[in-house]
């Protein structure tokens, strides 16, 4: 058997323990007072019709206050220490009030139409939306996100967690299909007017390479050429090697160049073959693939997130976190959105009542669950736990049936008295 941890008594479990003591004293005293009144009668040398009529009381009094302390004491234990059969009825039966509350829970709470009317009634989207939409609501919810982000940006820098989060993000990414996104992508860039202002960055950082490296070209043609051919000649067809490429790129440079134009849609093509050509789509998910799986990519990946993560921490420590701005800037937004969109509270509640009801299927495993739980407690935990929480009620039992015996005792002997 497994008992519960004791801990320390709340104060609703010493309030519960007082009001138990408290009713136990009077259902007991007023049992020993109808005692008392009874054997006090029976010593009167010439009773008369008030002394009987109290005896008959009293008798009746102690018979239904017996009996029914006889019937609440049986719930918890046996009456007197004595094994009297169908007594210490909780302590008997644990395991089957465990299975009645494992399937009570399971029919009364988790069914999905009162689980579904439940949520609807709660309106939570509503709730929570008006709760976020209060500045100070909105800045604890942030705050609780900030704090929480420097343990989780930390756990992420493990090697083993790194490794198994890169597998997964290559595994997953191995399965999109790219090569159409991509090419839309690509078409919708170049017919927006970025295009012209990047095509004319790269040019000019084509140019000034060009330029850097003109003495690295001479060189290499010198290293390439015949032994006979002198270095005039060489240095001639570097300079013109070094010309053409800048001629090149100076026509690519004027907006309605041929050359351009046709950049352009060898580009335009290139996109459209990525999104129609079943061809193309797969030479672009092999060098994908081998991509993915270079070491080296996996290596730069790993630095890169290394050094978001130490930027990102290095903020979150900082007085005036922007991290920290930023969410509680995107929690005032939301808060203050979703309490004027309708439609969205609406789409929150649907979610939240269809990720309750994905409960319903398991809520055999969850009364299951319940029952094994306190068919587990040790016998003598439930029935102290049981007789604490309605010990106390109980014993207005035990009073009242001291009280109506004495009621039933004295309406008895009138009947008597009177009729016969």
């Amino acid at each position: 058997m497994q008992e519960r941890p004791e801990h320390a008594p709340t104060d609703a479990e010493q309030r519960q323990r007082r009001a138990l003591r408290r009713n136990q004293a009077l259902a007991t005293g007023l049992l020993l007072a109808a005692a008392v009144a009874f054997f006090a009668t029976r010593l009167a040398p010439e009773p008369g019709f008030w002394v009987l009529l109290l005896r008959a009381g009293a008798e009746a009094a102690v018979v239904g206050g017996l009996a029914d302390w006889f019937a609440v004491t049986a719930l918890f234990r046996h009456p007197l220490g004595l094994p009297i059969p169908h007594t210490a009825i909780i302590p008997r039966s644990k395991d089957r009030i465990g299975e009645g509350l494992g399937n009570f829970v399971e029919r009364n709470f988790l069914a999905p139409a009162i689980i579904a009317a439940r949520l609807r009634s709660f309106a939570p989207g509503r709730r929570f939306a008006d709760w976020l939409a209060e500045p100070e609501n909105a800045m604890r919810a942030a705050d609780q996100v900030t704090a929480a982000l420097p343990y989780v940006i930390g756990s992420l820098g493990d090697p083993a967690v790194r490794d198994f989060v890169a597998r997964s993000f290559g595994e997953q990414l191995k399965e999109v299909d790219l090569a159409p996104i991509a090419g839309r992508l690509i078409t919708l860039f170049t017919a927006s007017n970025q295009y012209d202002a990047l095509f004319d960055h790269a040019l000019d950082a084509a140019q000034s390479a060009l330029a850097e490296n003109a003495d690295r070209i001479y060189i290499s043609v010198e290293e390439r050429s015949q032994w006979w051919v002198p270095k005039t000649i060489n240095r001639r067809i570097a300079t013109a090697l070094i010309t053409g490429i800048d001629e090149v790129l100076a026509e690519l440079r004027l907006p309605d160049s041929s050359a351009r134009e046709r950049f352009r849609a060898t580009i335009e093509d290139f996109a459209a073959g990525l999104v129609a050509s079943p061809e193309r789509r797969r030479r672009f998910d092999e060098a994908k693939n081998r991509l993915i799986e270079h070491p080296q990519m996996h290596a730069w990946l790993g630095t890169v997130w290394d050094e978001l993560r130490r930027i990102f921490l290095s903020d979150l420590d900082a007085p005036l976190s922007r991290t920290r701005e930023a969410v509680r800037t995107a929690m005032r937004t939301l808060g203050q959105t979703l309490a004027r969109d309708l439609e969205m509270q609406a789409r929150l509640d649907a979610t939240i009542e269809h990720a309750a009801l994905a409960v319903v299927p398991w809520r055999g495993q969850i009364g299951a669950l319940i029952t094994e739980v306190v068919q587990g407690w040790d016998a003598r935990t439930v029935t102290r736990r049981l007789e604490l929480a309605i010990g106390s009620d109980l014993q207005y039992i035990r009073m009242n049936g001291t009280l109506v015996g004495a009621c039933v005792g004295c309406a008895l002997y009138l009947v008597g008295y009177y009729l016969f």
